[in-house]
């Protein structure tokens, strides 16, 4: 569930939150036009996180489950054929074994259909709740990208950038993150924005 959740949320965060605003800046400055960054990995955290989005993403899971929970019975389905197989197989080297040549190809028609009907729901799952995120994430995504607008022109700030993308990519060799990290100040921010803003969950 995490992977299919990981991929397509890094995709909305690279296309969302690469750049809030420009400015030029000196080290003297202490808030105006001052570069910041803002850890868009930290969005999900449970505890800590923005909770527009993580009820967003519960939502999807929590539709997703009855699939995933399937998926996981076939997989262990066919974990327990393939050892019925390999067992078989075993017995069938004995001298004098009872097992047939028949019985093993049975069980091996057994195994290989399987894995066709887990590959086909696995895809299909995949396709759906790849659908499903476009439609619940996207509006919240969107929505934080224009309250992080918001945020950057109230305080000020010359530039914002997304820690997570920077740490990923490797490209800065050091920062004092209590100087220039405003995650827990944005979070806060969003959180408390009015109830009139808040975005429902498109149903399916």
């Amino acid at each position: 569930m995490k992977t299919f959740r990981s991929i397509a949320v890094s995709l909305f965060f690279a296309a969302l939150f690469t750049v809030s605003a420009f400015a030029q800046t000196t080290p003297t400055q202490p808030a105006a036009g001052r570069i910041v960054t803002i850890n868009t990995a930290a969005f999900e955290d449970s505890k800590a996180g923005i909770t527009r989005y993580i009820n967003a993403m519960t939502a999807l899971d929590n539709e997703f489950k009855p699939a995933y929970t399937e998926l996981q019975a076939m997989s262990t389905r066919l974990q327990t054929l393939q050892k019925q197989y390999n067992d078989l197989a075993a017995e069938a080297q004995k001298p004098n074994s009872p097992i047939k040549p028949e019985a093993l190809q049975a069980k091996l028609d057994e195994i290989q259909s399987l894995q066709v009907e887990f590959k086909r729901k696995q895809e299909d799952a995949k396709i759906k709740f790849e659908r499903r995120q476009q439609v619940v994430m996207a509006p919240v995504m969107q929505d934080i990208q224009k309250a992080m607008q918001e945020f950057t022109k109230q305080k000020g700030y010359g530039l914002v950038l997304d820690a997570a993308k920077l740490d990923s990519a490797g490209i800065i060799l050091g920062w004092d993150e209590a100087k220039i990290d405003v995650t827990k100040e944005f979070v806060l921010f969003y959180n408390a924005r009015p109830a009139t803003t808040a975005l429902t969950t498109p149903k399916p």
